[in-house]
């Protein structure tokens, strides 16, 4: 199991009251992070992630909310961590909502807010860090994308999820290499099917959705010392799974 020492790191997890980013907080607090629990709407959910996260073996926890399509939220966030926690070392971009309907079915307005959730808050937040990553010349930044995204599928039903993750991986990819000579690194992990997804295809790779300490061992391994030479990388945790297949 791979296990980075993150003592001293602040870590802030975008979308952790709940599923796998709130496994990817408790990730981080096991290998001693003080974290920063995100939410919008989920406050009760995300003070127990906070505690769980102390019990784990954070030194710090906190809760903090916000919209991560609006800047000033997103300032506001920040800023947050910032008086409490001190300057974000390790952010993981976690908030990524999805319509899994025809893309003529879904309103303008579900559209958007995919769009803007998984691209825009990818944007605002990793915006927001850099100045701090690149004073400290230290930084981690994780956006959680989608399977098919390196291969460029868009498929009719959720197409707007499977067009803003492709954006994901673009932005990650800018982003490492104007980061090249910052001591930061980008990088994505991009997911099929989670445990605690909806619905689940006839068929799975490996007869089994992939578990939250799958993604989480992608995610960890970029947060690693050892792994300050890779940047702007995309690990899929699919299984083996095909496109063609979706």
């Amino acid at each position: 199991m791979i296990r980075p020492d993150l003592s001293g790191r602040v870590a802030l997890v975008t979308g952790s009251a709940t599923g796998v980013g709130r496994e990817l907080l408790l990730a981080l607090a096991d290998r001693g992070a003080s974290v920063a629990v995100h939410y919008r709407s989920s406050a009760g959910d995300a003070e127990e992630v906070a505690d769980a996260a102390r019990d784990r073996g954070a030194p710090e926890a906190m809760t903090v909310r916000g919209d991560v399509t609006d800047p000033d939220d997103v300032d506001a966030m920040f800023d947050a961590v910032e008086a409490d926690l001190g300057a974000v070392d390790v952010l993981v971009n976690n908030v990524g909502p999805f319509a899994p309907r025809h893309w003529e079915e879904i309103s303008f307005e579900q559209w958007n807010t995919v769009l803007q959730a998984n691209v825009n808050g990818t944007y605002l937040c990793c915006r927001r860090a850099l100045p701090a990553m690149r004073e400290a010349d230290w930084g981690r930044i994780v956006n959680i994308g989608y399977a098919s995204a390196e291969k460029g599928l868009v498929n009719p039903k959720n197409a707007p999820y499977f067009i803003a993750k492709q954006g994901v991986l673009m932005f990650t990819r800018m982003l490492a290499n104007d980061t090249q000579d910052d001591g930061v690194t980008v990088n994505a992990v991009s997911p099929y099917v989670v445990e605690n997804s909806d619905e689940f295809p006839e068929e799975l790779p490996r007869g089994r959705p992939a578990a939250f300490e799958d993604v989480a061992q992608a995610v960890l391994f970029f947060l690693d010392e050892d792994s300050d030479y890779i940047s702007g990388e995309n690990v899929e945790i699919d299984g083996g799974w095909l496109p063609e297949t979706v």
